[in-house]
């Protein structure tokens, strides 16, 4: 078996448990055989590139979401024009602290393709036991980053529930640094509510201590400029 065929298969396995299917459902909604699907999911025959939208619709993600990601990822430009923090990346992460559960989170964002000079389709996975395995995750968002003169804008749909969407603003990112604060806000389901979060954005994965989770909780410098402004700011 090949080192594609079989990641693929992991993929389609990984996405079908996710979505409580059985190899019985997914054969029924794809008009293929059990052990078809058994042997894709094993990676001991390859899938063929329309089986594989079938898969992808059938599962209700985006075709990327399967592909082996060895080759998988596009690169941000690193053209005078684009934002130094971001330029040359075709991986990033971020991490932000929810009060709901008292944890911190992180994410990762794979960069997929170019869409135009200067936005890109990414995908973003967010709450993973292991960066090893960051795809299986509790949430997975799609959309696009976009890059502006001061600004770069993150535009997410989550792929699970499409009622809860997200947007992410950073500021400076013309200015290279280690890291990046951003706002990220959105509408949650879990409860439903708008929300608004600080999000450490990152080239490279932080050590997850005490420090960086005191770093993401609102501070008192944060509630100061909230009542100043009437509005949550993150600079």
């Amino acid at each position: 078996m090949s080192q594609i065929s079989s990641e693929i298969g992991r993929q389609i396995r990984i996405f079908r448990k996710k979505r409580h299917m059985t190899l019985d459902d997914l054969s029924q909604r794809i008009c293929k055989s059990k052990s078809t699907i058994s042997k894709y999911e094993k990676g001991e025959i390859p899938v063929d590139i329309e089986t594989l939208y079938e898969i992808a619709q059938a599962l209700q993600i985006h075709v990327e979401q399967l592909l082996c990601c060895l080759p998988g990822r596009a690169t941000l430009s690193e053209t005078k024009d684009s934002p130094a923090f971001f330029a040359g990346c075709s991986q990033f992460y971020s991490y932000l602290f929810d009060g709901r559960n008292n944890q911190l989170t992180r994410c990762v964002f794979d960069v997929l393709s170019e869409t135009s000079d200067s936005a890109y389709k990414i995908m973003m996975y967010m709450n993973f036991k292991d960066f090893d395995d960051y795809r299986t995750c509790e949430n997975t968002y799609w959309g696009y980053i976009e890059h502006y003169d001061a600004l770069t804008h993150i535009q997410l749909t989550n792929q699970d529930t499409p009622i809860e969407k997200a947007s992410v603003q950073i500021l400076a990112s013309y200015l290279d640094a280690d890291t990046k604060w951003g706002l990220w806000n959105g509408f949650s389901s879990r409860p439903m509510m708008p929300i608004a979060m600080k999000m450490l954005f990152s080239k490279t994965r932080l050590h997850e201590d005490a420090a960086l989770a005191q770093k993401l909780k609102v501070s008192r410098e944060d509630i100061r400029l909230l009542k100043l402004y009437n509005m949550l700011s993150v600079l």
